[in-house]
């Protein structure tokens, strides 16, 4: 029998939400689901808090200042990507923000705007619409990709 240690994938996003509406970016140039709408995101870094990483994320992809104590979390998935990989996604959401979100990266996003709730573009990436789908209906958790 071979030993190894199981390692999970651990990713933030951002549901930033003004007016039933909220922020999405368009994925470009980054190799992987290109074209897609998606969250401010990112993953967690080595000895890095969850909210610290929101919180960096934030910042370098729409150069909006947000403070650690002022997020939550909204809800959680475990996922399988299309790649196989098992990822623990965090998603957090605040209520207050400094700065106007724009595009930081434009070597990895194209578009940012602000889209209705309950009207995403048809090519929002799986994992993001289940989760705005469950947050507008209050479940905390969530899977995909198992069968």
């Amino acid at each position: 029998m071979t030993k190894f240690t199981f390692t999970f994938r651990v990713a933030v996003y951002l549901l930033l939400i003004k007016n039933d509406k909220i922020l999405l970016q368009r994925r470009f140039n980054t190799g992987w689901e290109d074209g897609k709408y998606t969250l401010i995101s990112g993953h967690l870094e080595r000895n890095e808090a969850a909210k610290h990483a929101m919180v960096r994320e934030a910042k370098e992809e729409a150069g909006i200042i947000i403070k650690s104590a002022d997020l939550r979390v909204v809800h959680t998935m475990h996922r399988k990507s299309n790649k196989n990989l098992e990822y623990i996604d965090f998603f957090l959401s605040c209520d207050k923000w400094q700065g106007k979100p724009q595009i930081i990266e434009h070597d990895k996003c194209d578009d940012m705007q602000w889209f209705f709730l309950k009207n995403l573009p048809r090519n929002t990436l799986p994992h993001i619409r289940q989760t705005i789908e469950s947050y507008s209906n209050k479940i905390p958790f969530s899977e995909l990709g198992f069968k």
